[in-house]
């Protein structure tokens, strides 16, 4: 379709053929983030098949020094004049052999073994099993006269299993230290072979500040984000193939491997726990899709009204509403609880139950409304800014074209707005699937009258329900089963509609 023809459509009928653009598009956009995915794979195992390469490359064309760097770390540099640089990379490798030989491999060993007895409750082996995570299960001891029973606690699963992730992304950081030794030896070796000097210690600091300063600024958070990001997300994903639960629950008890069984749990073989993760997913993509929506629109509303020329006093109302934001918002939800709940200030004050949040319909509305309280003051402050940097010689330009007000705000005030604030759109309905303040808050994933959920309520999204299974119930390894679908939910959706976006696709269009 040209744009002519477009143009001359109704609004209703514009309308109904961008939703069919739209729900017609998705089929593509999952093939190109499929194809964007298997690329980049692609391009990670064709960078590691090119690095073997080089890694031979080198190996073939290095003189003595280089070859020997291949087996002790440093020994390249060593040779080729830069001493302390290669003392340091020696230092390395010494320190990571040592940590293996006295710790790393002793929890790896312990990450898989067989043949380790399960006890019960009394220390009685009761079965036999294979793939545990540990080796040594807990005893029941009997001491002094009276013999007293005592737990002689034995190998900590949890703790081995993040032992042994830590041991894995240590080793995977040596072998990286290890190629970039060989990379770092081979060019001193061109450096001296070309009648340069290769650059000293002091020297190497130096270019820390000035052209490798990125990577000076960088370190820190790198390390952090291994730390605090990647190891507990590695750490979550490992456990999801586990019997993590409250029946295993260390150092009590041992934990081993099942396979995808958890995850066949949640989608269909446990009838309790896939009927309850059905209903929640509903519930919180309708939630994420009201809870965002709503709070777009309102906030855009609220900002044409206090912008629009011959309002008054804009300064003042504007800090008005942003009150509500300036409130801690954990503060906010508490007072509403309080006041909605049965036998609250609405009840007592009215003398009356109105069952805000003892009905699963009322409760999913007042959530819903409450939201916009605490949410529409930040769209209305993005909005607020963009309409002033609206040029008005469009507006001029339109009413000398004979455009109402309606088609100034449907042709040029929305377009703008919509296409800046794509992005905020995109992350405001991912932080919505993980709104758990609002939730936990205001109503606990009640109310708990529903038989039919498990280890849950009607309000609860999937995130808090992750909250109950691991706060409440130790299933740990369910709730990492959560956390992994609701990471791939919102990953795939933000890149799927980010990238259908004009956002995306032209970038510099209102530039």
């Amino acid at each position: 379709m040209n744009y002519l023809d477009y143009v001359q459509m109704t609004k209703g009928q514009q309308i109904a053929y961008n939703l069919k653009k739209f729900f017609t598009g998705i089929p593509g956009a999952i093939k190109n983030l499929f194809l964007v995915i298997g690329a980049f794979f692609g391009n990670i195992f064709k960078t590691i098949g090119n690095g073997f390469a080089n890694y031979g490359s080198r190996f073939a064309k290095g003189d003595i020094g280089t070859k020997l760097s291949y087996i002790v770390m440093g020994a390249g540099n060593i040779f080729h004049g830069q001493v302390v640089k290669g003392i340091i990379m020696l230092a390395l490798e010494i320190g990571y052999f040592y940590y293996m030989a006295v710790f790393g491999l002793g929890q790896l060993a312990k990450l898989y073994c067989n043949n380790v007895p399960i006890t019960d409750a009394q220390g009685n082996t009761i079965a036999i099993a294979n793939g545990v995570v540990g080796s040594v299960p807990s005893t029941i001891e009997y001491v002094g006269i009276l013999q007293t029973p005592q737990t002689k606690f034995g190998d900590d699963s949890s703790v081995i299993l993040l032992y042994g992730v830590l041991t894995i992304l240590i080793t995977i950081a040596f072998f990286a230290l290890y190629i970039g030794n060989t990379k770092s030896a081979y060019a001193t070796q061109e450096i001296k072979a070309a009648g340069k000097q290769p650059k000293s210690i002091v020297q190497e600091i130096k270019s820390l500040f000035d052209e490798r300063f990125h990577i000076t600024l960088l370190s820190l958070p790198v390390l952090l984000l291994l730390m605090f990001t990647v190891l507990p997300i590695i750490y979550t994903v490992f456990m999801a193939f586990t019997n993590y639960d409250k029946e295993h629950q260390p150092p009590k008890n041992l934990f081993w491997w099942v396979g995808f069984k958890n995850f066949a749990d949640v989608f269909y073989s446990d009838p309790a726990t896939s009927r309850t993760f059905g209903k929640i997913l509903v519930w919180t993509i309708v939630w994420a899709i009201f809870a965002t929506f709503t709070n777009y629109v309102a906030g855009i509303i609220l900002a044409l009204m206090i912008n629009k020329k011959g309002i008054k006093l804009k300064a003042m109302w504007r800090t008005i509403f942003v009150v509500t934001a300036a409130v801690p918002q954990f503060v906010t939800l508490l007072i509403m609880n309080l006041m909605l709940r049965d036998n609250g200030t609405l009840d007592t004050m009215f003398n009356t139950q109105f069952h805000f949040l003892s009905n699963a319909m009322n409760a999913r509305i007042t959530v819903i409304v409450v939201n916009l309280w605490v949410g529409i003051p930040y769209t209305m402050l993005i909005t607020s800014g963009l309409l002033m940097n609206i040029p008005e010689d469009l507006y001029e330009s339109a009413r000398i074209d004979g455009a109402n007000a309606v088609q100034q705000f449907t042709k040029i005030t929305f377009p703008y707005i919509f296409f800046v604030t794509t992005p905020y759109l995109i992350t405001t309905f991912v932080g919505n699937i993980n709104n758990f303040n609002v939730i936990f808050l205001l109503t606990g994933g009640g109310p708990n009258n529903d038989t039919s959920y498990s280890q849950s309520g009607p309000t609860d999204l999937l995130v808090t329900w992750l909250y109950k299974l691991t706060l409440n119930e130790k299933d740990f390894n369910l709730a990492a089963v959560i956390g992994i679908i609701v990471f791939v939910i919102t990953a795939a959706g933000s890149l799927i509609t980010f990238n259908m976006s004009k956002a995306s696709k032209n970038e510099e269009e209102f530039s």
